[in-house]
């Protein structure tokens, strides 16, 4: 089998920021079908001899409900028509009203799909799984109401899966936790992982972004930060390199953010001024990086690194 295509541009010469952008960004625009109204905040992995992909999308309702996706060349998109159902594991169907802001992780021979839909009226964090990506099983809420932003490390750590997750509007709000689990069902050992910033771009909130990246420095994770202003709150990608064995320890975080929205794409939209990571490829050769990001909530965008750009950068900064 050949090897499946990697979306890739070369480094702009007049590049100034560690991630830059595609060329022909937004990759998946406004009313991409005759029945969605906008497609963003998503997640991609490697599949077969292309990929496949958890799609946030609003349909013409603007009740936001995730979809699948394909892709050959992780640059254009084929998208179901009707919304992912799941089935609890007693066979009971999903009764949520919407869902959004998935990721999707491969452990072993199964792809997890975090994301967050209502439970008690308030957004809370769902894990769902496939082994097919045509029967998708939901396990209860592993975490209380009022929580997301919810990021699966990609393996066990000492026997352990390792989340990410923020709580959502209560007072303790903007700061991201870790919590430990022997099963995926039953959590705890919570700790505090990361405050926001006391000023600058993680002033009001930070929260997970990307799967956490595997690299000889330790995990590299690329998150998001918000800063509140008089026009508004700005969504900015940023990144931090947690230790190898024990996550919970943060080596190194970036007091300047790596990309922030500037293009129009990212500061007009549904909501505007916000870049969103949800979701990065590697190329294990070279150590490139395609970072799939949401834009004003009304599109997907793509931006290039290097896993050493990136680590230098948050070391040096």
């Amino acid at each position: 089998m050949s090897k499946r295509p990697f979306p890739w541009e070369d480094r702009p010469k007049d590049a100034v920021d560690p991630i830059w952008r595609y060329s022909l960004n937004p990759v998946m625009k406004r009313n991409p079908t005759s029945k969605l109204s906008q497609v963003y905040n998503s997640s991609l992995v490697p599949y077969e001899d292309g990929y496949i992909g958890i799609f946030r999308a609003e349909p013409r309702d603007l009740i936001t409900k995730i979809f699948l996706g394909r892709s050959k060349d992780g640059l254009t998109f084929d998208l179901d028509e009707e919304p992912i159902h799941f089935v609890y594991e007693d066979g009971r169907m999903d009764d949520s009203q919407y869902q959004y802001d998935p990721r999707l992780i491969k452990i072993g021979d199964t792809y997890y799909i975090v994301y967050c839909d209502d439970f008690a009226n308030l957004a809370s964090i769902s894990i769902g799984y496939t082994k097919d990506f045509k029967t998708f099983i939901k396990l209860a809420h592993p975490f209380p109401p009022d929580s997301r932003n919810g990021v699966l490390f990609p393996q066990k750590i000492n026997g352990e899966y390792l989340m990410l997750y923020r709580i959502a509007d209560s007072a303790a709000a903007g700061d991201i936790y870790l919590a430990r689990s022997k099963d995926l069902r039953y959590w705890g050992e919570y700790s505090l992982l990361m405050k926001r910033t006391p000023y600058g771009w993680g002033k009001k909130k930070i929260g997970g972004g990307c799967t956490p990246i595997l690299t000889k420095e330790g995990w590299l994770l690329i998150y998001h930060g918000v800063m509140d202003t008089c026009n508004g709150l700005i969504y900015s990608i940023g990144g931090a390199i947690l230790d190898k064995d024990d996550p919970s320890i943060v080596k190194y975080r970036s007091k300047a953010y790596l990309l922030r929205p500037e293009r129009s794409y990212e500061t007009t939209g549904h909501v505007g001024n916000v870049c969103f990571p949800c979701s990065a490829l590697v190329d294990e050769e070279t150590g490139r990086l395609a970072i799939y990001y949401g834009a004003s909530d009304d599109c997907i965008c793509l931006g290039f690194s290097t896993i050493d750009i990136l680590l230098d950068y948050i070391k040096n900064n």
